[in-house]
């Protein structure tokens, strides 16, 4: 028997949506908990202070300042590398056994759990190099990491840029890397932006990682060779250990907070650049 189209159309829209709006929601849910229970305790205070008696007191002050550190230091170097892999894949070489195995490495990399990293970074740069628990372990740690996030997303946007703008670009006498840098990157960039934050949310969420190379020092982190502790480490030392739920909380909703701020910017930011390029 067949079925009428139509009817078929109908019940693939409303799994379609069904599906969407269970998505939406349990994003929601998540959402609400974690505001329910941390908004009571989230105030200027807590904010900025730093945390006291292992956390059962005190505010996220110094959390927020090494999350900051981290986070940022470990874009401004992975940054480069991914996007200048990318650039080289696309640009500047043929489809070889060459390429094949960097993709190949890229992808491994890409599927290795973050305890994995925890442990390299721990074995390498903690104990190997004589780092310690410090910043600078934890940022080279987290940038291998978020690297192959970073090569494939600005990867596909770069051979997503059409073949005849790079075509005109060359007509006009422009060079190789000028028609890389003034017509494919302007073009890719909401692509590429889209997988730099991407790679910024891994790392503000990151714990297991971090603990093994930064360690999970209370203090404020002043130098590379400093210990410290991301938020998202100090929430799961207080959930986990029970220190403080009321803390955890407050936490989490200042880390989901912050990540939806960062989301909300970038979104902003790719607009601006889509409608300027486009």
């Amino acid at each position: 028997m067949r079925i009428n189209p139509r009817i078929v159309d109908q019940l693939v829209k409303i799994g379609l949506n069904a599906q969407a709006f269970f998505t939406v929601a349990i994003l929601v849910a998540i959402v609400a908990i974690i505001f329910f229970k941390g908004s009571p305790y989230l105030n200027m205070e807590f904010i900025f202070s730093s945390p006291v008696d292992m956390g059962r007191h005190g505010g996220i002050f110094s959390t927020i300042v090494g999350t900051i550190f981290l986070v940022l230091l470990s874009i401004f170097v992975a940054t480069p590398l991914g996007v200048g892999t990318a650039i080289f894949l696309t640009e500047y070489t043929k489809e070889s056994w060459f390429t094949k195995t960097i993709r190949f490495g890229v992808e491994s990399l890409a599927g290795i759990p973050s305890i994995l990293y925890g442990l390299f970074g721990f074995i390498f740069f903690v104990i190997k190099l004589g780092m310690g628990w410090s910043l600078m372990a934890g940022v080279l740690t987290i940038t291998i990491m978020i690297l192959p996030t970073i090569i494939r997303t600005s990867e596909e946007a770069i051979k997503a840029v059409p073949r005849n703008l790079r075509i005109v670009s060359y007509s006009l006498s422009a060079t190789k890397w000028e028609t890389v840098t003034k017509v494919v990157l302007p073009s890719a960039g909401p692509g590429i932006l889209t997988g730099i934050m991407l790679s910024v949310g891994r790392a503000v969420g990151e714990t297991a990682a971090v603990i093994f190379t930064m360690g999970s020092s209370l203090r404020l982190p002043t130098s590379l060779m400093d210990s410290g502790r991301t938020m998202a480490v100090h929430f799961y030392i207080l959930a986990r250990e029970g220190i403080s739920m009321e803390k955890a909380y407050a936490t989490a909703l200042v880390l989901v907070l912050s990540i939806l701020l960062i989301n909300i910017i970038a979104y902003y930011i790719m607009n601006r650049v889509t409608s300027k390029y486009s």
